[in-house]
């Protein structure tokens, strides 16, 4: 059972020399703190640490069966400590920097705490590309474990004011260096699977996977937990949510795409790409509106859209 961590003061500094120095010094004391990636703000703590590893944990109130993304510095990093074949390289080698995640098998002499792995004999790798999380692995010199930073379930941080909201209290630190990029969480990709689709797509990640007719797919739902954002409840709003809206009831935030306006939308002009970039915002600011449920305008199911409507299904699960 994890140990709930000790309520406090969460600082929000800007990123620059003195922010990546103090956050390096929580996380060599074993302490979790807020980073902005080029997907989501992550919850960064040393993955060789496993008093810290449970502090994210017990921020998040995250269950401990649902493994945690590892992130490292570069290939080199990443094969310290995992096992690659040549699928798993020739995408590290397209896609690292960046917002891909490459789930592989644990070399048996790793030095990360077990309960960053779940229990699995695999582990879940991403290089990152922003400038704040490459800095703190060059300042700690650690592999940083690093989920969204957000209570567990709950909407994916997209900017320091959303970690504040959910964590303020539970850790100490967030560094703020604005709105991230891509706005949705990595592509999870194991083998020739998708695990979780993401910014980078299919077609995407088709190219570069040896062998014919080997193109990845997604993931079967119901199937086992393999790697981190599988469970079917996810980066859920307190309100009810109603996907494929064309209109909304008196009580309902409308998030419109395209030509369905809302009260807000994900992009006037229907841009995918915008239209992830500001998922989680949208999301943020309907469940802070003054109405009582939250209704999604349709987007349409290719390419990035994809991971949109992933997200989206598992939000409006309950």
């Amino acid at each position: 059972m994890l140990v709930p961590n000790t309520p406090g003061t969460t600082r929000t500094l800007r990123y620059g020399t003195a922010a990546i120095a103090e956050a390096a010094a929580l996380i060599a004391a074993g302490e979790p703190v807020a980073v902005p990636t080029e997907t989501v703000y992550g919850l960064a703590a040393d993955a060789t640490n496993p008093h810290a590893v449970a502090r994210i944990y017990a921020a998040k109130d995250r269950p401990s069966f649902n493994p945690l993304i590892v992130h490292v510095r570069d290939v080199a990093a990443a094969e310290r400590i995992g096992m690659f074949d040549a699928d798993a390289r020739a995408l590290a080698g397209r896609f690292w920097p960046g917002p891909l995640t490459l789930v592989v098998p644990l070399k048996p002499d790793a030095e990360i705490a077990a309960l960053v792995t779940a229990g699995l004999d695999t582990i879940a790798l991403r290089v990152p590309r922003h400038r704040a999380m490459q800095a703190l692995l060059d300042a700690t010199g650690k592999p940083l474990a690093a989920p969204s930073a957000n209570a567990s379930g709950s909407i994916s941080p997209t900017r320091a004011a959303h970690v504040v909201a959910s964590l303020g209290g539970r850790i100490p630190l967030v560094i703020d260096d604005g709105a991230t990029e891509a706005g949705l969480e990595s592509t999870i990709v194991k083998g020739c699977t998708i695990l979780r689709p993401g910014p980078i797509t299919a077609i995407d990640v088709r190219q570069y996977v040896a062998g014919e007719g080997r193109g990845p797919v997604s993931n079967r739902p119901g199937g086992g937990l393999e790697s981190p954002g599988q469970l079917p409840s996810h980066y859920a709003p307190s309100k009810p949510l109603r996907l494929h809206a064309t209109d909304a009831a008196d009580d309902e935030w409308l998030i419109g795409f395209g030509a369905i306006a809302g009260d807000d939308t994900l992009s006037a002009t229907g841009d995918p790409v915008e239209a992830a970039a500001r998922l989680f915002d949208a999301l943020h600011h309907a469940d802070a509106a003054p109405r009582s449920r939250i209704a999604v305008a349709p987007v349409p199911a290719e390419g990035i859209g994809i991971a949109i409507n992933d997200r989206l299904r598992r939000a409006a699960h309950r």
